[in-house]
């Protein structure tokens, strides 16, 4: 169908991996979680465009590029660990920043809402394209479903990612409402907000962990 093979294996495997906790899915919900829903969505765009541009590369033979050429692929996934790591040491810092001032007022801190969270679109993008999931997933797994010799690739590709690109939309639709109902949770419980804070910080240092040792193969 359309120059795609085994199409809906492809369905289920794009469920079962979008469902995997990611550092581009853990930010859209912490930025729901902080500052709403409209926010929230700004941050899913980033992460629409970052996946897209993925889907992009991919399909121009950029996978087969990194292949040729590990020093390549090394340079790509140590710049993306080392930024990943930096958002993840970041967002510890404001759980503990958080921690400390756990008696101030909401509105104290509103005003000091921490950097890893300002420009939520911009910052969703950069991590959706060193996302490390993402990155083996579009280098491997979605051009394998692309029957080779098929006369309009480019149809085939574009099949596969409005798949993803839906199911994605669906899944962070869904955190970013459960963000909405934990924001109301977190202004009252201001320990609460602080300890999911550093579980998400040491989340994105375990992703940087996780970037630092994938391999193409």
């Amino acid at each position: 169908m359309l120059g795609i093979t085994d199409f809906w294996t492809y369905v289920l495997g794009v469920v079962a991996i979008i469902l995997l906790p990611g550092p581009n899915s853990i930010f859209v919900l912490s930025v729901g979680a902080r500052r709403g829903v409209r926010v929230g969505y700004q941050a899913a765009c980033g992460v629409f465009l970052g996946d897209a541009v993925l889907m992009i590369l991919s399909a121009t033979g950029v996978s087969s590029l990194l292949g040729a050429y590990p020093p390549l692929f090394l340079v790509l996934k140590y710049a993306g660990a080392a930024y990943l790591a930096w958002v993840g040491v970041n967002i510890l810092r404001g759980a503990w920043g958080r921690w400390r001032n756990r008696g101030e007022t909401v509105a104290n801190a509103v005003e000091e809402e921490p950097a890893e969270m300002q420009r939520p679109f911009r910052r969703a993008l950069v991590i959706s394209l060193l996302n490390p999931k993402a990155i083996l997933f579009f280098v491997s797994f979605f051009i394998q479903f692309v029957q080779p010799g098929y006369a309009h690739p480019a149809l085939s590709f574009l099949v596969l990612g409005a798949v993803v690109q839906f199911f994605s939309a669906l899944y962070l639709t869904a955190l970013i409402f459960g963000g909405r109902f934990l924001a109301g949770q977190f202004q009252r419980r201001r320990r609460l907000a602080a300890g999911a804070a550093t579980g998400v910080g040491a989340l994105f240092v375990g992703f940087s962990i996780k970037l630092a040792t994938a391999s193409l193969s």
